[in-house]
């Protein structure tokens, strides 16, 4: 039987060398969940691993018997706990070293993640990006078929901009994935997959320009000194209201993107 996005605990294959083991941890902000990216190139026993979920101990034992122990490598794509929260767990359970752009995700003899850095590990060849926006320390990785997203681009829906996240960063980050991965899977870490990157990564782009053209409208009528949550209130009538705090975050970076196009 083929797996279809959700399957819970099951690894399910994507590319030649990539599947995908999907944390049950299901939430507004983690859509069906983490997903969890096994990559092993044909022919070989020892794997890398991205993203091991939030502190699970389920999630972390079925990702070492899927994997046999053998991991010669996790790679973090952001600092958030569902994606970091299992590190330690997972360390305890195979021994594989950690690698992230921040320190404190570090495990092993290793040093942080670089942009542009290429690893060549387990048969596979991974190109890091650093892609801020969602976070400072977001990162994506570029394989000959697929890219891994993390958070900057969702298997659905839209992303959101923490605190330590600016949209002029984002939109760098989304035209540096187009330009970079389109004609390549796009392999998230909330979400279903994708077989082009492309359309989703123009579809992102064209939503934060109309996000932006309807925070103009809000100010037009708010005045320009409105705070985030005014704009939120005009802006995200489509959005649950729960969500309205994290929504937040984004409005701000969009007030900080637009005031200071209009100080240059």
């Amino acid at each position: 039987m083929t797996l279809t996005h959700p399957a819970y605990g099951q690894l399910r294959p994507v590319t030649p060398t990539a599947a995908v083991l999907l944390a049950n941890n299901p939430g507004p902000m983690t859509l069906d969940g983490t997903n969890t990216w096994i990559l092993r190139a044909p022919g070989q026993t020892d794997c890398v691993v991205v993203d091991p979920g939030p502190d699970d101990s389920e999630h972390i034992a079925a990702i070492a018997e899927v994997t046999g122990g053998a991991v010669a490598l996790t790679l973090i794509t952001h600092r958030h706990p569902d994606h970091t929260g299992g590190i330690d767990e997972l360390v305890r359970s195979t021994g594989s070293p950690v690698r992230a752009m921040e320190a404190e995700f570090l495990r092993g003899d290793v040093a942080p993640l670089t942009d542009g850095e290429v690893i060549e590990i387990a048969g596979l060849r991974i190109t890091v990006l650093h892609t801020p926006g969602h976070t400072a320390d977001s990162v994506s990785f570029l394989l000959a078929d697929a890219v891994l997203s993390g958070d900057t681009v969702l298997g659905r829906g839209t992303t959101v901009l923490d605190r330590d996240g600016t949209l002029r960063d984002y939109l760098r980050s989304m035209d540096r994935l187009l330009e970079e991965g389109a004609g390549r899977a796009l392999l998230p870490a909330h979400g279903p997959d994708h077989p082009d990157l492309e359309p989703v990564a123009r579809y992102y782009i064209a939503h934060r320009h109309e996000r932006l053209e309807q925070v103009r409208a809000a100010l037009d009528e708010l005045g320009a000194d409105a705070d985030a949550m005014d704009v939120v209130r005009k802006v995200y009538v489509d959005v649950d209201e729960s969500m309205w705090p994290m929504a937040r975050n984004s409005v701000e970076s969009q007030l900080t993107y637009l005031r200071s196009e209009a100080d240059a």
